[in-house]
């Protein structure tokens, strides 16, 4: 019991095992319950997409209280998809409240859980390579720039890849592409020769099978279903009924692209949304402690400074996290990237001076880890304090 209500958490409402001590029931399919009026209920992305219609029902008749959590995603994406399920105007107007993993505008009634913080630190392979850094500043002659992974095609990312294309720096960088869509219609764009490369495809691109993770490395010749490979890449078998089964591949970490490489290119979900979104693409050079610069919104090293993070500001000209405009943002990144890369004398004193930016990092995550799931239950309460769910 929470105030003067009953709280009722899905099994996978990725909050789970945080709010399980103040659970008063459980439920999998919100479909087969007893509704429990003046209940307040967390519910998880899968059953909040497969009952939208009932649920939003019994919030506008005020039968129960809904929290919707989804913290993977976050910031525009988690923006998106409440408002195309129908969820939006109830959670601006505070008759339903959201758990996600980034920021967002203050009329959205939101809890911001950082979920991919905590997680690099829950597998085997973190504790293993996290102690590879040594190697990482050791070898100071590397095959590669940077390491630069993408996965879905996002305009930011598409326009980096044909930026360096164009410029030949893509082909000294080691870099992946799952997609091959382009974006003939955004806000950025970059012309060559009269022609607008945003709306080409770009190939797809695997790392070499030496620097794939070991359990995905015979995936990389498997046969390509789709224009989008992710699943392709991090197919695990199929499960007793035939259907085809994926695992969270980007979470995993092989050493020797890191080793390899002088810094980690990170191309974040959000970019032009003006609110925070961190994944997994950044906790993993944290927790290896590998250098970085972040390609993501208007104010994300700002942000990660407010966590207590530090970043290369005394090594490159780190300004563009706060130009506003989008475009003029992703422009600059570009040509820091570029500048840094001009010579190798250039990244190896880049690589040799962050290394006590990137010890401190790493020891800094392992610290947030506890502290970011031990805080969730009480902010979680005050969430609902300070939105009227529950009595202070």
């Amino acid at each position: 019991m929470l105030g003067n209500r009953r709280l009722i958490i899905d099994t996978f409402c990725e909050v789970y095992d945080q709010l399980r001590p103040w659970a008063d029931a459980e439920f999998w399919d919100f479909s087969n319950i007893q509704i429990v009026p003046n209940a307040i209920y967390v519910i998880g992305r899968a059953q909040g997409n497969l009952n939208q219609h009932q649920i939003k029902q019994l919030t506008e008749s005020n039968t129960i209280k809904v929290v919707l959590s989804n913290p993977a995603e976050g910031s525009e994406t988690i923006k998106q998809q409440t408002e195309h399920i129908g969820y939006g105007e109830l959670i601006k107007q505070g008759r339903m409240l959201l758990i996600g993993g980034g920021d967002m505008e203050s009329q959205y009634h939101h809890l911001r859980y950082d979920s991919f913080l905590p997680k690099v630190f829950d597998y085997n392979e973190y504790n293993k390579t996290a102690q590879t850094l040594p190697l990482i500043f050791s070898e100071t002659s590397k095959p590669y720039k940077f390491l630069f992974l993408n996965g879905r095609s996002r305009p930011h990312r598409k326009f980096l890849l044909e930026s360096f294309q164009l410029s030949g720096l893509l082909a000294q960088c080691l870099w992946t592409n799952l997609d091959l869509r382009g974006h003939p219609q955004h806000e950025i764009t970059l012309f060559n020769n009269g022609k607008n490369l945003m709306s080409d495809s770009f190939p797809i691109k695997y790392l070499p099978k030496e620097y794939e993770v070991n359990r995905y490395q015979n995936n990389l010749d498997r046969p390509r279903s789709r224009n989008y490979v992710k699943h392709d890449l991090f197919y695990s078998g199929t499960n007793p009924g035939g259907q085809a089964q994926f695992e969270w591949g980007e979470i995993y970490l092989e050493p020797r692209p890191y080793i390899d490489t002088y810094f980690s290119l990170v191309s974040e979900t959000v970019f032009t949304y003006p609110y925070s979104f961190r994944t997994e693409k950044i906790w993993k050079p944290i927790a290896i402690g590998h250098p970085w610069i972040a390609v993501g919104n208007f104010g994300y090293y700002r942000d990660m400074h407010e966590l207590g993070f530090k970043s290369f500001g005394h090594l490159i000209d780190e300004k563009f996290d706060l130009i506003y405009n989008n475009v003029d943002r992703l422009n600059r990144i570009r040509d820091v990237v570029e500048d840094l890369c001009r010579t190798d004398y250039n990244l190896t004193s880049f690589l040799q001076e962050a290394r006590s930016i990137c010890e401190y990092n790493q020891q800094h995550l392992r610290t947030m880890r506890d502290t970011v799931r031990k805080e969730f239950p009480d902010r979680f309460k005050n969430f609902l304090i300070t939105n009227g769910f529950i009595n202070g």
